[in-house]
């Protein structure tokens, strides 16, 4: 466990210092301490800047889209791979559904971009035929769907890990008695499958909630310019053009530390929630 430790310890708990800047007009060359104190100014700057109001915005919608039809899809296939008796057949299965994650996201844009893009392969095909060509790619409009559909398609496999675990811990017998007693494939699911994984479900849904303003910067970063910042800027991205690119540390810090904070509240509040609703969550 060591060298996981030393990680958190050194890339976590040791780069909460560097939110000090969030209160200072940061300059390298005075460094962390000597740079001078301005207080509650960046924070004021934000919260009066339009453009970070959008990119919070751009955030909570691909959020929200992510929650409502990323999260049921690692559910619904790890029971669909759990319903399979072939061990072979499910092996095949989980390995063809889990290679997408270890691709990166350089590789699954550029794969995007040549079956959907201007001169891809579905434009190519509607062109062949005579029909209208679509531009899917760089629609402002169809960007927040689209990335959802890129998320499901890279990581849905490989979300079905903890769920298959949690599945393989239900007492057959318990599906055994359901059926003797006249309960069809719904009612076994209903009250014999769900309430055995909701506490896996709650718990990875308030991981979600405290994770839910990072939708994926370095997807949002390779696209941005095909839509345009007004329909892609993400808090994430915000903070890398104010601060890496623009200079403006303090005043990205600032909003890098908001973020975290309404993170670590979402997770106390729906840690909260399920205690009310009797699960453990993640802390009692």
């Amino acid at each position: 466990m060591l060298p996981g430790v030393a990680y958190f310890l050194l890339f976590h708990y040791g780069a909460l210092v560097g939110n000090v800047i969030a209160f200072k007009e940061y300059v390298p060359f005075d460094g962390l301490w000597g740079s001078p104190w301005v207080g509650l100014g960046n924070f004021q700057r934000m919260f009066e800047d339009g453009a970070f109001w959008d990119a919070v915005l751009n955030t909570l919608w691909i959020a929200v889209l992510q929650l409502v039809f990323y999260f049921p899809v690692p559910l619904g296939l790890a029971l669909l791979l759990h319903t399979l008796t072939w061990s072979s057949v499910r092996r095949f299965v989980q390995s063809v559904a889990y290679l997408p994650h270890f691709i990166s996201w350089v590789i699954v844009v550029a794969l995007f971009q040549q079956v959907l893009g201007d001169t891809g392969l579905l434009n190519s095909g509607l062109s062949g035929a005579g029909l209208h060509t679509v531009d899917i790619i760089g629609n402002p409009d169809a960007f927040k769907p689209l990335v959802v559909a890129q998320v499901i398609w890279k990581d849905a496999g490989w979300g079905t890990i903890i769920f298959l675990a949690a599945l393989a811990q239900v007492d057959e017998q318990q599906y055994e008695a359901a059926a003797i007693d006249g309960a069809g494939p719904w009612r076994r699911f209903w009250h014999v499958t769900l309430p055995a994984i909701r506490p896996v479900i709650v718990l990875l849904l308030i991981m979600r909630l405290g994770d839910i303003l990072s939708v994926g910067f370095e997807q949002m970063l390779l696209q941005r310019d095909a839509v345009g910042p007004e329909a892609s800027e993400i808090i994430d991205t915000f903070v890398y053009y104010q601060g890496i690119v623009g200079g403006d540390y303090g005043f990205a810090a600032a909003a890098g530390l908001f973020k975290g904070l309404v993170g670590a509240l979402l997770v106390y509040a729906a840690n909260k929630v399920a205690h009310r609703l009797g699960e453990q969550g993640v802390y009692r």
